[in-house]
């Protein structure tokens, strides 16, 4: 179908490790704006996402991780918002590990996002500073596709705690525990140093007044 005349266009990145449930929230600004627009999403590696803002091929990238210095991108990292991590599963496995969190994580069956993702680095190390050893059933880049295994009771698994009323209505999976040494945290990444795109605008408004309110 051909866009509206009178919609204007946005092309938004969105890093494919980000959370889906994240993703909906912080677009949901830019669908509502008082003058109609038709956003292009387009997921993919952060490095590709980067090359394509650079090429003023996207007007915004969402990811978990600023754009590095020294990338060859000028690009500007605009921070919005971050919060704690909790650990889900369903309800046998989050009853039994509940108590004594996060000790009672050692040894249990684990869903872990990718060691190259913000996420996965950031519960690892926190694993390691508590002497906690679960073990690991599986390793994802989708966090989407975790989130599904942990609803099968395959394990427990980390997100960000702003997802935590998303994923038990979703996914039927309760909070074991949070803490807030993990901390998550989420960019809008544009070539503006000074937002003026009223859909970029908008999707900052909003991550900082309500999503990591």
């Amino acid at each position: 179908l051909a866009p509206s005349p009178a919609a204007a266009q946005y092309a938004v990145g969105t890093s494919d490790v980000m959370p889906k449930l994240i993703v909906r929230a912080l677009l949901d600004p830019a669908l509502h704006l008082e003058t109609p627009v038709r956003v292009t999403c387009t997921e993919d590696r952060f490095d590709r996402l980067r090359a394509e803002l650079a090429l003023h091929r996207l007007d915004v990238v969402l990811a978990d991780t600023p754009c590095p210095p020294g990338s060859g991108v000028k690009a500007f990292n605009h921070l919005l918002g971050e919060c704690g991590v909790g650990f889900f599963g369903v309800r046998k496995l989050a009853t039994t590990l509940r108590r004594g969190f996060p000790k009672s994580l050692d040894g249990a069956p684990m869903l872990l996002p990718a060691g190259d993702t913000a996420l996965g680095r950031g519960v690892r190390q926190w694993l390691e500073r508590k002497d906690i050893r679960p073990e690991v059933v599986a390793e994802f880049n989708d966090s989407a596709l975790m989130k599904a295994f942990g609803q099968s009771g395959l394990g427990v698994f980390p997100l960000p705690i702003v997802t935590e009323s998303d994923v038990k209505r979703q996914y039927q999976a309760e909070k074991v525990g949070e803490t807030d040494e993990i901390q998550a945290r989420f960019y809008a990444i544009s070539t503006e140093r000074r937002l003026r795109n009223p859909a970029v605008v908008a999707i900052c408004e909003s991550a900082r007044e309500e999503v990591f309110a």
